[in-house]
């Protein structure tokens, strides 16, 4: 089947990370669903863009849809490449456009609640471990569960992640995010398989999954009584954001995230308006509303 070859490319020769692949693979099954008896040899562009259109009747986001459309078209390309006597229908199909939507983040007391609480046990401790990880050092949720113990240099207060396109970047772990980790590795052995060697486990001693992440974090959150979508990449977003508001430099975000273009980053620099205009407006003179004269 071409999608299995498909895959198997993202995989083996991109690199791509297992999540990246499945939304891939799930991006390129909704065309097949769309397109129906149609071959793909018989794809045109009006066709591309009627699922388009089909698909944002149903609600999809405009940044949905062109993450979707850019996977079909590099379905295509390596259909051509492969395979050949194929054009690429995708060429030249726009999506509707939707609002940028600035991403959620936590402030710094809202992220100190998050991570206060009294970890005894090993699951708790593995638990806080990886949600400080997550914080002090800007990680992606895939980033987080790929972690092997030997990427972690608690000496010097780094770790060796591998991010997107299998590119390596070493990032800092601060204090306290150390401290938690040492107390989880003193117990690791406890949850973890002998040959295991994730930093992090879930219960049956392999490697954590993300869904499981996701779902401990949110159910911290609301154990913390944040009335927040609590979620691995707020935490992301809020380190990105603090450290952003502390020292203005956009440059020292974009290699803590592993951004391959500042313009990604560039994001965060909307937070940091944001932020300052809260405080403008409740602290200049010239700032606050004039009262209506009765």
């Amino acid at each position: 089947m071409f999608l299995d070859g498909y895959l198997s490319y993202l995989r083996d020769e991109k690199r791509y990370s297992p999540l990246t692949v499945e939304n891939y693979a799930r991006d390129v099954r909704r065309l097949f669903e769309c397109l129906g008896a149609v071959s793909l040899q018989e794809v045109q562009s009006p066709q591309i863009r009627r699922c388009v259109s089909q698909l944002h009747s149903q609600g999809l986001s405009g940044r949905s849809l062109a993450r979707m459309v850019s996977a079909w078209r590099g379905f295509f390309a390596f259909l051509i490449r492969e395979h050949g006597g194929l054009h690429n229908p995708c060429i030249g199909v726009s999506v509707p456009k939707s609002p940028k939507k600035l991403p959620e983040y936590l402030s710094p007391d809202e992220t100190s609640r998050l991570l206060t609480f009294d970890a005894v046990s090993p699951r708790a401790l593995c638990d806080l471990a990886m949600f400080e990880v997550l914080y002090s050092s800007g990680l992606r949720l895939a980033e987080l569960v790929s972690l092997d113990a030997a990427q972690l240099d608690l000496s010097s207060g780094e770790l060796r992640v591998i991010g997107k396109g299998q590119k390596m970047r070493i990032a800092p772990l601060g204090s306290h995010a150390i401290q938690a980790v040492q107390a989880w590795l003193a117990v690791r052995n406890e949850l973890a398989l002998p040959d295991e060697p994730a930093l992090f486990v879930g219960q049956r001693g392999r490697r954590i999954v993300p869904r499981v992440v996701q779902l401990r974090l949110k159910a911290r959150g609301l154990q913390q009584g944040l009335d927040k979508n609590i979620h691995p990449h707020v935490l992301r977003h809020s380190c990105a954001s603090h450290v952003l508001q502390s020292s203005g430099d956009l440059r020292a975000v974009q290699e803590l995230l592993g951004h391959a273009s500042i313009t990604s980053t560039q994001i965060y620099t909307h937070l940091d308006f944001q932020a300052l205009s809260k405080v403008y407006d409740a602290a200049h003179p010239r700032a606050k509303k004039v009262k209506s004269e009765k």
